[in-house]
């Protein structure tokens, strides 16, 4: 009876270690930690991170993005232009050479979820479907943290 304890608490941690994890994988692309930002009630968009690793030997792009949670979904680069931060749309996507990885973060690449149908509440999950030019679709959530967050919760 000693023993199934202990295996019970082991079997427990390991099917809920890819949870924990919060990480994705389709084709040679990994996907790390997808995370977005609480809202305000009113607010019309949120911006949305994660890290994105080329493991493969050949190049691929993230074309698109999709979610319900709002109406369009796009990735945009934000960059100083002077002594003014600029931001704009990625018309041709995300670019991954092979053995590279980028970060989506906040004030560089990062997806824009614009015309929210909801707000973002810090606990809930927002699901979305990354598009790869040749790795293919992955159904993925970002863990939606505090207003305000510089980083993902657990990162910090």
């Amino acid at each position: 009876m000693k023993l199934l304890l202990p295996a019970a608490v082991l079997a427990v941690s390991l099917t809920a270690t890819p949870s924990f994890a919060h990480d994705y994988k389709v084709g040679s692309i990994e996907i790390g930690h997808p995370w977005s930002r609480a809202t305000p009630s009113t607010a019309p968009s949120a911006g949305g991170f994660l890290t994105l690793a080329n493991k493969g030997d050949a190049p691929d792009r993230l074309v698109a993005i999709q979610s319900p949670a709002a109406k369009q979904v796009e990735m945009h680069e934000m960059r100083m232009d002077g002594a003014v931060m600029r931001m704009r749309e990625l018309e041709n996507g995300v670019a991954l050479a092979p053995g590279q990885t980028v970060e989506l973060k906040p004030g560089g690449y990062h997806v824009m979820f614009i015309d929210l149908k909801a707000p973002f509440v810090k606990g809930q999950n927002v699901p979305a479907t990354l598009v790869f030019e040749k790795a293919g679709k992955v159904d993925i959530e970002f863990q939606v943290d505090a207003l305000g967050a510089t980083q993902p919760s657990g990162q910090h």
